[in-house]
Parts: C-alpha cells; sequence; structure tokens
C-alpha cells in the first residue's frame, strides 16, 4: 500500500490505560500510558474490578491526549486497533468497546490484537531492521513463552510455563520477601548490589517448557531456613536462577529453528540481568538479539498499533460483534 497507514490503538488488558497513535506500524506519534501501579500497589497486585472502573475513567481522557500529542484528528486516523484478548475480561471489554464506537463513528476497519502478538510487535518500532523469521522469548507477568515467528501474523509456541509465568515467580518472591509489588523492577534494583550465593533449583524439561513454581517454593523455604538472609543476595540468587532457565531454552531453541535472531518482548524484558545475558550469549554464539526500549516492554498501545497494521496488511479484520477474550491463545487472532 502506498498510502501511509494512521493506526489509532488501544490497549487496557491489565492496568495500563493506554492509547498510541501508529503510522505503518513502525512509527510512533503518541504512546499515551496511563499506570494503575499506585493504585494497586497496597493490594500486592492487581484488582480487576478497580482496574476495569479506572479504565473507563481515564480512557477517554487519554484518546484525546494521544491525538493531541500526534498532532492529529480522527478524521485522519485510518483503521482502528484494540488488545482482545488475553487479559482481564473486565479490562479488555473498556478498550474492545472504545475501539468498536470509535471504529463504527468513522466507518474505518476495526483489527483485533492478541497482547502477546503485540509484545512481540513492540521490537519492531525499535528496530526498524528486524524482519521476520527470529525466535521471541516472551516474559511477562502473565505469560512466558518461546515463539516462533515465522512472519508477521504467523506464530509457532515452541514451549511455555506449565505452571506460573516468569514475571509472577517476580511478584510472588517480592512479597514473600517484603518487597512489595511490582516484584520484577524491585527485585532487578535489589539484585545489583547482591551476589547469587544461595543455590536455588532450575527446572528443564524434556521440550522446551518452563516451569518458576519450584523455585517460589525454594524462596520461602530459604528464608524459613535463614532468618538473617541476605535480601540483595537472595535476589540476585533468585534473579540468576530464573535466567538460566530462560537462556538454556532460548539456546535449545535457536538450535531447532537453526536462526540467528532473538528477540525478547514482555514485562520481564526490561530486567537488566536478562538483557546482559542476552547480550552476552549473542557474543558468544554469533546471535543477533533484539529488545524494545523500556517504555515498549510494558503494556504499552504502541505495540498494540503495531501489530494492527500487519494483521490489517494481511486482510484480517475484525468485524464490529468482536468481543473480549479472556483466554485467547496465540496465533488464534
Amino acid at each position: 500500500m502506498s498510502k501511509n497507514i494512521k493506526c489509532l490503538a488501544i490497549e487496557t488488558s491489565c492496568d495500563e490505560t493506554s492509547v498510541a497513535i501508529v503510522e505503518n506500524g513502525r512509527n510512533v506519534l503518541s504512546n499515551v500510558i496511563s499506570t494503575q501501579i499506585d493504585i494497586h500497589k497496597k493490594y500486592g497486585g492487581v484488582v480487576p474490578e478497580i482496574a476495569s472502573r479506572n479504565h473507563v475513567e481515564n480512557i477517554t481522557y487519554v484518546v484525546d491526549e494521544a491525538l493531541e500529542k500526534a498532532n492529529v484528528e480522527l478524521k485522519d486516523i485510518d483503521i482502528i486497533g484494540c488488545t482482545y484478548g488475553p487479559g482481564l475480561v473486565g479490562a479488555l471489554l473498556v478498550g474492545v468497546s472504545t475501539a468498536k464506537a470509535i471504529a463504527y463513528a468513522l466507518q474505518k476497519p476495526l483489527v483485533g490484537v492478541h497482547h502477546i502478538e503485540g509484545h512481540i510487535a513492540a521490537n519492531y518500532i525499535t528496530h526498524p531492521e528486524l524482519t521476520p523469521p527470529y525466535l521471541c522469548l516472551v516474559v511477562s507477568g502473565g505469560h512466558s513463552h518461546l515463539v516462533y515467528v515465522k512472519d508477521y501474523t504467523k506464530f509457532e509456541i515452541l514451549g511455555k510455563t506449565r505452571d506460573d509465568a516468569v514475571g509472577e515467580a517476580f511478584d510472588k518472591v517480592s512479597r514473600t520477601i517484603g518487597l512489595g509489588y511490582p516484584g520484577g523492577p524491585i527485585i532487578d534494583e535489589k539484585a545489583k548490589s547482591g551476589k547469587p550465593i544461595y543455590s536455588l533449583p532450575r527446572t528443564f524439561f524434556e521440550n522446551l517448557d518452563f516451569s518458576f513454581s519450584g523455585i517460589k517454593t525454594a524462596v520461602i523455604q530459604l528464608m524459613n531456613k535463614e532468618p538473617n538472609i541476605s535480601i540483595p543476595d537472595l535476589c540476585a540468587s533468585f534473579e540468576e536462577a530464573v535466567t538460566d532457565m530462560l537462556v538454556e531454552n532460548v539456546l535449545k531453541a535457536v538450535e531447532l529453528v537453526k536462526t540467528n535472531k532473538i528477540a525478547i518482548a514482555g514485562g520481564v524484558s526490561a530486567n537488566s540481568y536478562l538483557r546482559e545475558r542476552m547480550k552476552r550469549i549473542g557474543a558468544i554464539h554469533n546471535l543477533k538479539v533484539y529488545y524494545p526500549e523500556i517504555v515498549l516492554c510494558t503494556d504499552n498501545a504502541a505495540m498494540i498499533g503495531s501489530a494492527a497494521y500487519y494483521n490489517y496488511q494481511e486482510g484480517k479484520v475484525s468485524s464490529l460483534n468482536l468481543n473480549a477474550v479472556p483466554n485467547l491463545k496465540i496465533g488464534e487472532s
């Protein structure tokens, strides 16, 4: 298509209300994120009902701000993209309903986007040179997947967690050792002043699946056994063990699909230790390693705008009957 395609994208799958204007899948004109972290901190995690109500209160203002920052009007928009799964059903419904209303009012195409496919697409914004095929490690609060990205809208799951997602393990461990929520950034910061001196289990399977429930239990047992334990050292030990599991499976997957390109995506891809380890294995094994800039690692609408553009290019347009699908599987879009 010769025309520049401007997408108004909406992301409300969890506790961020985000709207972005993205041109041709890679040029971000605006990316407004209204986070609810401070609201949910006192509960130790996201409360779905509270998240949904805050999305309802914020969504109109966030849409207006995204348009203003991009210096465009609604009449300039070509397609409307939105996350329709997976996620919290009430939160998803706010974004889906808003996107449907705008698409109907403008008589423009509506494109439903899988949240994880959005996380993968965040790499296209940071790295304009990145094109499929490549391997992507998706690590977030709700997901831990090894995905072979065959094309912009074609994905093959090579491995996934059998229990907790890696981001969920970070949050649970953080609460256990009294550091609070969200666990990922707190543990990452504490680990910088610690050393990985504690022995924690690494779980591997005959395939490329992950498991993070065992290491969470091991941390609890270690806390009970050693009441004067060093929290920075424990954080460093936990971070190293988790990263060992991720990196080991990434290297096995590289051999399986014969690629020299690896991307990481999702909230945990912001972890400084994981980024450093991925850079190191890239240098050792002659692999190109990609990861989004920090603001694009956590939930945001720019990544949804990128994914929506490539779906639209493939003719994958949704009807106005689009509904939220909280347990949507990757590749089912």
